[in-house]
């Protein structure tokens, strides 16, 4: 695995997850109220908490332990009172930027597993 701070995979796989968001819900509706709400329950840390909670099972090794240390980064003076949530949120992002950027068919798979319901 070629190194790179995780703090840059999670901000890559922010992004790269908010994307991904947008795209599934940019179809639904022009009402752009409507529109945020939609993308906003999709994009927050308490959802990317429960998928990475859902994905575990379905990890590699490897995957396992860059979700590790991704949940171990420091976390920001103003995140503290969601300190479990914010944890497992940010390790979702480190993954999703790992395999943004070294395995985009996993990305594919996980996309497909997760399989994102919008409402």
């Amino acid at each position: 695995m070629e190194e790179m701070n995780l703090r840059n995979y999670a901000y890559i796989g922010d992004a790269v997850w908010e994307l991904y968001i947008r795209e599934k819900t940019i179809k639904m509706t022009n009402n752009s109220t409507h529109l945020h709400k939609l993308t906003t329950d999709k994009v927050k840390m308490g959802f990317q908490a429960e998928l990475l909670h859902k994905l575990e099972p379905y990890l590699t090794d490897e995957e396992h332990e860059i979700s590790r240390r991704g949940r171990n980064l420091p976390i920001p003076v103003g995140r503290r009172q969601y300190q479990s949530e914010y944890r497992k949120a940010t390790a979702f992002e480190t993954l999703i930027g790992y395999w943004y950027l070294h395995d985009t068919d996993r990305l594919s798979e996980i996309y497909n597993l997760l399989s994102i319901k919008i409402e």
